[in-house]
């Protein structure tokens, strides 16, 4: 049955990709300001929103395992920061594509780019300390306790746009500004490949959280098999 649900999520993102990608290079124009490579744009937030929706159900999974102790929620907590943490750095690759071609620099510590950097390196630790510490219940309690901490952070990259006015642009989608300042057009656009990107990580979710009850299953034989 997993299998099935991991297919058909799969088949949809490639489905609604292929047609939003069709829609970004043929069917949209160029913006009047930057041209063609404001496009990055539909893949930018929407990885950034990914990764910041991760981050939150990471952080509910966490509560969740602290409060009841089940492992099952640590698994599926570390599948989806694991997850979410690759689109967050297709959210810094992708805008430091853009930051090339329109300020013609790869980087600046912008208060934005510095805490998403900042956010990215937390989780990335995160996942790291979980290689590092075998007593599955310590690593979940500690993994939770990061988790949570993280998602502090990840509370400051969502307002920072908005908290500190620098290099960054300002909020443009309506959701944000409550009337928008992109094209409606583009705009829809951008929920569109949202819905397909999300589509995608809940798919790899569930891949990465079937082998991460594996490797526990694995790992609880091993610590048997060394009791005995």
């Amino acid at each position: 049955m997993r299998e099935k649900v991991v297919l058909a999520l799969a088949v949809a993102a490639a489905g609604l990709l292929a047609y939003n990608l069709y829609q970004i290079f043929m069917v949209l124009p160029d913006e009047a300001a930057q041209g063609a490579i404001y496009r990055i744009i539909f893949f930018h937030v929407p990885a950034a929103i990914t990764g910041m929706i991760g981050y939150f159900v990471a952080l509910t999974l966490s509560i969740l395992y602290l409060s009841s102790g089940n492992l099952r929620f640590d698994s599926l907590a570390a599948s989806v920061v694991e997850v979410s943490v690759v689109f967050s750095v297709v959210n810094i690759v992708t805008g430091s594509i853009w930051a090339r071609i329109i300020w013609g620099i790869w980087w600046t510590w912008d208060y934005r780019l510095t805490s998403a950097l900042v956010c990215v390196l937390i989780f990335s630790a995160y996942l790291m300390m979980r290689r590092a510490i075998e007593e599955p219940t310590q690593r979940a309690r500690l993994s939770a306790a990061l988790c949570i901490f993280g998602c502090v952070d990840v509370v400051l990259v969502w307002k920072s746009i908005e908290w500190f006015r620098t290099q960054h642009p300002g909020p443009v989608l309506s959701i944000r500004t409550g009337g928008g300042r992109i094209d409606p057009a583009m705009e829809h656009m951008i929920y569109l490949n949202l819905l397909a990107i999300l589509l995608l990580a809940t798919a790899l979710v569930l891949v990465r959280t079937r082998q991460e009850q594996t490797a526990r299953e694995i790992d609880s034989l091993r610590r048997l098999a060394h009791a005995a």
